[in-house]
């Protein structure tokens, strides 16, 4: 049974976004209102299919995956450097929860704003066209996974941080670069060279936002490209989720192990 101090924390992280609704959910809202008009109106119009997809359709999951995972990512971090910043994050630290419970509640708040966004950009993205899911089950559990383990990001961001353009610059100049090359707006078989590909995969956006794609379309770029032997090919996606799942588990055992040493926690 969940411990009155953890319910007490995730509580608070909960209502510190949800009471700020036009600065937690109104961004991401109008930006990908924007992204669905100028890419998959205005561009897609001139672009041909995807797959098989119209390209507005084709980038829905990239956009999801964009959302999601930064808003997890700039709770997460905001909220302990923030904590840091003002000194009452020793309130945390000096109360009767585990660290284990201390960053379960930190990374779950973060993971539901994350996939509050997500549902929101699915939801504007029904405006512009309609959008079906596949694989339901796999879908959430990918979208679960990579929240928690940009939460977990997240609070590595808030420990290192040493003021809040360094928040930003994680965010800006280093996740959002990687998601915009992780095949948001391509499908990786429309490169030529090998090389292209193999170098693609090297970044572990493209296994998010395909595991995504697989969830709501059914098509993986992943099978396509052919990423493991042709008798097991189908099972890439579930590869992949148990790559992020693993990983996912890794950066969550750092977080603990940071805040067992208090690491930035007692600057």
């Amino acid at each position: 049974m969940l411990s009155v101090g953890f319910r007490a924390l995730f509580r608070r992280e909960i209502l510190r976004f949800v009471r700020r609704p036009k600065n937690t959910f109104m961004p991401p809202a109008i930006t990908n209102v924007l992204y669905f008009a100028v890419f998959g109106v205005i561009l897609g119009n001139r672009i041909d299919q995807i797959a098989g997809y119209d390209y507005i359709l084709f980038i829905v999951p990239g956009l999801i995956v964009l959302g999601a995972i930064s808003n997890a990512f700039e709770n997460a971090s905001f909220s302990i450097f923030h904590g840091r910043w003002n000194e009452y994050i020793h309130e945390t630290l000096t109360s009767p929860l585990s660290y284990v419970e201390m960053v379960v509640a930190y990374v779950g708040a973060s993971a539901v704003r994350g996939l509050v966004v997500g549902l929101i950009i699915a939801a504007v993205g029904r405006v512009f066209v309609p959008i079906g899911i596949k694989h339901g089950l796999y879908l959430v559990a990918t979208m679960v996974v990579i929240t928690s383990l940009f939460a977990g990001f997240g609070i590595i961001g808030g420990l290192i941080a040493r003021d809040f353009d360094d928040l930003t610059v994680m965010n800006q100049f280093i996740l959002r670069p990687l998601v915009f090359f992780g095949a948001v707006f391509y499908s990786l078989e429309t490169f030529e060279q090998a090389w292209q590909v193999n170098l693609s995969l090297l970044n572990p956006m493209v296994y998010m936002v395909d595991s995504v794609r697989y969830g709501l379309l059914g098509y993986s770029d992943l099978i396509g490209v052919g990423i493991l032997p042709a008798p097991y090919t189908e099972f890439a996606p579930l590869v992949s989720l148990g790559v992020l799942t693993t990983g996912t588990v890794l950066v969550l055992a750092i977080d603990v192990y940071l805040f067992e040493i208090g690491y930035g926690l007692t600057d």
